[in-house]
């Protein structure tokens, strides 16, 4: 499992620091200004008293391409090439479409660009709701934990919740929590399989609980002003995040994690063949892995010697710690699950997508 922040201390320090250095903000986009020079391009914010400058991240850009239905090829072309271009259009669209918008900043930055639905359902809040629970559940522990650029990571592990694969081959059960306060996903809280003998985690996409992050529309403004929670909203989340720190306390379920180890004792049997490279290859184009990625999964699924699919499984949630980028590692780790499911429904289906096309044909499946 990929670490990333040391202690669940020093993630909760830079949620603080976070809270005292965001600001959000409700904005008609006439008010928005874009100038782009040398590849960096700052909003301003007429708030009617004031302007505010905010320097665009890169997720924000997209999300004001997209919203100004501006194909991101040509807007990145624009930005480049031709940055008087790009003002333009996004001044130009901004203008012309008016409509309200929740602008999402923190250190200087406009980190998110997004609907006046927009609901808030921030981190530190997250943390300060669930991590009671956890530490009221009996032998968990926070294995891995991290704040990126796009989202929060609580990797959760119940050391006395365990079961054998195969002989000494020990997993336990456990759940991950994550966040993402820029509109990229929701709340979710998802079932964790770790493996001790290489400290792998695979995230299963089955029994996961998710809250997306809509809300009602915020009042009306010509300009923009800063937004706070009112008292309602505080309401809603606190009845919001009572029904979070319920599904924690159930995240770890004896009964579903049972299940999703006879599924991996199931993934045992079946065999990839005798081609690891090709077999590699076929995953990699599938679940689009790079070709470092693709060199990672191959290098560990030979040097493990399981050419099972419960070996693919393991290879690629190991290589997830390669990776330099932990929401990737946890996006792979994602893969591994999907991919014990798949290798499952496939068997149940008779067809073995993960094989290579001449094992498929020798095996007498479609």
């Amino acid at each position: 499992m990929k670490q990333g922040l040391k202690s669940i201390e020093s993630l909760y320090g830079e949620l603080m620091r976070q809270r005292e250095m965001r600001k959000d903000l409700i904005a008609d986009t006439r008010s928005l200004t874009a100038n782009t020079e040398q590849g960096k391009t700052i909003i301003t914010v007429n708030t009617g008293t004031d302007l505010l400058d905010y320097q665009v991240t890169e997720i924000a850009h997209r999300q004001i391409a997209e919203r100004l239905n501006i194909p991101f090829k040509y807007y990145e072309r624009m930005r480049t090439d031709f940055p008087m271009l790009l003002d333009a259009n996004i001044n130009g669209w901004l203008k012309l479409k008016s409509e309200k918008r929740m602008l999402r900043t923190l250190d200087g930055n406009l980190r998110a660009f997004l609907s006046n639905r927009y609901r808030r359902l921030d981190n530190l809040e997250l943390v300060d709701h669930i991590l009671p629970v956890i530490a009221q559940m009996k032998n968990c522990t926070i294995a891995s934990c991290d704040i990126t650029e796009t989202h929060l990571y609580l990797k959760v592990i119940n050391k006395s919740m365990k079961a054998e694969i195969t002989k000494g081959d020990i997993v336990q059960a456990g759940f991950v929590v994550s966040n993402s306060e820029i509109g990229l996903g929701a709340l979710k809280v998802e079932p964790l399989v770790y493996r001790l003998v290489c400290k792998n985690g695979m995230i299963s996409r089955d029994y996961a609980h998710k809250k997306y992050h809509t809300g009602r529309n915020v009042e009306d403004t010509d300009n923009a002003y800063e937004l706070y929670s009112d008292e309602t909203l505080e309401a809603d989340d606190k009845a919001y995040f009572m029904k979070v720190q319920d599904i924690v306390s159930a995240a770890v379920d004896e009964t579903k994690f049972l299940l999703t180890v006879d599924k991996m004792r199931q993934a045992k049997t079946i065999s990839t063949g005798n081609n690891p490279v090709e077999t590699v290859e076929v995953l990699g184009d599938k679940y689009i892995l790079n070709k470092v990625e693709r060199a990672s999964v191959l290098r560990h699924f030979i040097m493990d010697n399981d050419f099972s699919q419960f070996g693919l499984v393991n290879a690629v949630t190991r290589a997830s710690q390669d990776v330099d980028n932990y929401n990737r590692a946890t996006e792979l780790e994602r893969i591994g699950g999907t991919i014990l499911e798949d290798s499952i429904k496939s068997i149940k289906q008779n067809k073995l997508v993960l094989l290579p096309r001449d094992l498929n044909q020798d095996l007498g499946i479609a």
